[in-house]
């Protein structure tokens, strides 16, 4: 009967750790979101990314332009944040399907960016309010544009 009792315990604790593991979906990419402490745009996009399967990293700092420069991003398309994921540099409200593509695709880019902060952007997206078109550009080590995505 003791075998029998153990033998229970054993499959109900695997079937648990089972359980467990199918509700725990695994972390995405990691994506590293440097922004401003006081940017509560920048802390909507990060949610953004964590709903959409990225893993995610904040680092809060008063000045970027020296991530901006470091990084290689072009002055028209800078935004609020930077971020980085596997390498490609994200600026600024881009939508994390556009993100997805970038990695799945793998183009030869330096990263891509939405410049300033268009409404309806991810993090910009308010209730009642009318979005505005707004493109999603890839560069390039030399600062060259080109749009990668229309929204």
């Amino acid at each position: 009967m003791s075998r029998n009792i153990a033998a229970a315990f054993a499959l109900a604790a695997l079937a648990l750790m089972g359980a467990i593991a199918a509700q725990q979906k695994p972390a995405g990419p990691l994506v590293e979101v440097f922004k401003t402490p006081t940017c509560g745009c920048c802390s909507q996009w990060v949610e953004h990314m964590r709903t959409n399967g990225f893993a995610v990293r904040t680092t809060d700092m008063n000045d970027l332009s020296d991530i901006k420069k470091s990084r290689g991003v072009p002055d028209q398309v800078q935004s609020c944040h930077t971020a980085v994921v596997n390498g490609y540099v994200v600026e600024g409200h881009v939508p994390a399907a556009d993100v997805h593509r970038l990695l799945k695709e793998k183009p030869a880019v330096a990263g891509i960016a939405v410049g300033g902060m268009p409404i309806g952007s991810p993090g910009m997206d308010y209730p009642g309010t009318k979005p505005q078109p707004y493109n999603v550009m890839s560069f390039d080590k030399n600062r060259m544009t080109r749009v990668f995505a229309k929204h």
